[in-house]
């Protein structure tokens, strides 16, 4: 081969490899995660870290405006009091965001409002530590949306707990006496379609469903049911009860609840294993009986309950 051809050789080469270094800089976080992170955080009001192994970001907010105590212990953000939400790519165009939030008991409402209102689902509802004070409660939420969607949502329940903050949440209260109890159970009776049982001055109205166990069928006496529990005055009531839904259901029933001015307590599990899967959403409601029974009403047609009336 003449010189003149290995110069060629080795400029081409040499070129290709040039070509190739700086046409194809490293991967960034986007293209190892197909998410933009900088904008997550922007739209999210919180830091985040990459997981290029599993390509999920993770966005947190510790609370470290709260001081609480746990059984005496200091729970600091480190322990267990941080709030966050974790994105990863879910196919072109789209999403997931899983995430744990951590309220005081007049934040859970408003936060969950918010996060239903914008397109999030709230998927659990409960404690993780016993003698707690202030009593702290963890909400669990998810969703699968474009990415501009989902951390927008995200950043809104993040600003509202900042808002809520301090005392500024909701709190329902009621001065009720249940075995002084004046309702007309009838009024309840035409509301809800059913009749209930009054005990010590407390009216409440239970509708079953059944799932399988082992094997067999279990229903409403097995406590596969979905109750509510008035008492007081027809114009001042306090409502109380459980709902019993498919995991397809819980969505509806807390919009129709939060859109009622209901509470929401607790969402969990009440059994393990069972077919279909049955979960139970306990509630808290303050007004008036009719009105309560309605809300409660109308969150049962968001569910397909054996016997419904």
């Amino acid at each position: 081969m003449t010189t003149a051809k290995i110069t060629m050789f080795a400029t081409v080469a040499m070129t290709a490899h040039l070509t190739a270094t700086f046409a194809a800089p490293p991967s960034s976080p986007k293209s190892a995660s197909g998410l933009d992170t900088a904008r997550i955080e922007e739209l999210t009001g919180a830091k985040g870290t990459l997981d290029a192994k599993e390509g999920v970001f993770k966005v947190s907010v510790p609370r470290s405006d709260l001081t609480v105590t746990a059984g005496g212990v200091h729970i600091t953000p480190p322990l267990g009091i941080t709030s966050w939400a974790a994105f990863q790519a879910a196919g072109a165009g789209h999403s997931m965001v899983m995430g744990d939030l951590v309220l005081l008991e007049d934040q859970v409402n408003p936060v969950m409002s918010v996060a239903l209102d914008n397109g999030l689902e709230v998927t659990a509802l409960h404690n993780h530590f016993f003698w707690d004070a202030p009593k702290v409660m963890f909400m669990h939420i998810g969703g699968m949306a474009a990415p501009d969607a989902l951390a927008t949502a995200v950043g809104k329940v993040f600003a509202k707990i900042k808002e809520t903050s301090g005392g500024a949440g909701e709190v329902l209260k009621a001065d009720i006496e249940p075995t002084k109890s004046t309702l007309t159970t009838a009024k309840i009776d035409a509301a809800v379609g059913q009749k209930g049982d009054l005990s010590n001055g407390v009216y409440k109205i239970t509708i079953g469903r059944t799932t399988r166990m082992h094997g067999h069928e279990v229903g409403k006496t097995m406590g596969v049911n979905t109750w509510a529990a008035f008492a007081g005055s027809d114009d001042r009531a306090v409502v109380d009860g459980d709902f019993a839904m498919l995991e397809s259901e819980l969505q509806g029933v807390l919009k129709a609840l939060r859109k009622a001015g209901i509470n929401i307590v607790a969402i969990h599990q009440h059994m393990t294993g069972e077919q279909p899967r049955v979960l139970f959403l306990h509630y808290w409601g303050v007004g008036k009986a009719v009105d309560l029974a309605g809300a409660v009403v109308s969150a049962h047609k968001e569910t397909k309950h054996d016997g419904a009336p």
